[in-house]
């Protein structure tokens, strides 16, 4: 993986865990003021803002997973281009690490899934 994709895929893990996280928080914060006032004109509920939260930042996971996974194919067949007789082994890396992004997508994926079904 090179630098720029790591990079890339931090940058997407951080911006949906602080979609999923603080936003929530902040949501639900809100949602209590005006429950205590006698409100209901929030914005969402303290339930409804986690499951915003969690569906944002399993886009936003989705994304930043397809990214990856393309940079490794892209970079993959033009290494391949280049030097035919060692496709055999580019291919098994490329597949090695298109298995860890897929898996590290899939976790993110579960934990914003969970959100959302918290936020029923």
């Amino acid at each position: 993986m090179t630098k720029k994709t790591a990079t890339t895929l931090l940058v997407v893990i951080v911006v949906g865990y602080t979609l999923m996280g603080a936003s929530s928080v902040a949501m639900a914060a809100e949602a209590e003021k005006h429950a205590d006032e006698g409100l209901t004109t929030a914005l969402f509920s303290g339930k409804g803002a986690a499951a915003f939260g969690g569906a944002i930042g399993a886009g936003l996971v989705i994304i930043g997973g397809a990214k990856g996974i393309s940079g490794i194919g892209g970079r993959a067949v033009e290494s391949m281009a280049r030097q035919p007789e060692a496709a055999g082994s580019i291919q098994v890396a490329m597949i090695i690490t298109a298995a860890m992004i897929e898996g590290a997508t899939l976790f993110a994926v579960v934990v914003c899934m969970l959100a959302l079904s918290s936020g029923g």
